[in-house]
């Protein structure tokens, strides 16, 4: 399983022992998903926007190249959502290991546990002789709002679901997820 509590000096000791150097962009940004709210997804363009907001100057290849390297490691997990494009999270080890639903038109994301999913998949892992490093399930659902609008035929193309439009940005301090609540993965930053 990922180690999801790395530190700086850990991180460092980890990359230089794969000959990779531990850079002030890497720790930058180690260190927002470390802070960020439990719950919250960060795509490489929100991870970007984040930055810019914070006046960080880190390029887009970097954060892409760096979100790809930890994820290899183990640090980051990398997530399928609903819109076609990756978004990361720390990689919690068990018993932290958690579940999305996701809303295949407004992109609502709501995590769960179940420990039965994780069981099954071990067991699969074990039998086959491999080693499970991560399980995760993406059920892709639709809103309640989209399915009374006619979805998906009679949904107007530029139509936005009210609970995506409620959610705060991952960079507004005004609000935080705690774990079990819902947060959206929105690709409109």
């Amino acid at each position: 399983m990922g180690m999801a509590l790395y530190t700086a000096a850990s991180l460092k000791a980890e990359l230089n022992a794969r000959g990779w150097r531990l850079t002030p962009q890497r720790e930058t940004i180690l260190h927002v998903f470390q802070n960020l709210p439990r719950g919250n997804h960060l795509s490489a363009e929100d991870l970007y926007n984040l930055l810019l907001h914070r006046g960080e100057n880190i390029s887009l290849s970097t954060i892409y190249r760096t979100l790809k390297l930890m994820a290899r490691m183990g640090l980051l997990r990398e997530l399928e959502l609903a819109e076609g494009h990756k978004h990361y999270e720390l990689n919690h080890p068990y018993p932290h290991h958690h579940h999305h639903l996701v809303c295949v038109q407004c992109n609502k994301t709501i995590e769960f546990k179940n420990d039965s999913i994780l069981k099954s998949g071990l067991k699969q892992a074990e039998k086959a002789g491999l080693q499970m490093i991560d399980c995760q399930l993406t059920i892709h659902t639709i809103c309640p709002e989209a399915l009374r609008l006619g979805w998906p035929s009679m949904l107007p193309s530029n139509w936005s679901c009210p609970r995506a439009q409620m959610e705060a940005h991952p960079w507004d301090e005004s609000e935080s997820a705690t774990e079990g609540e819902t947060h959206s993965a929105n690709k409109n930053l």
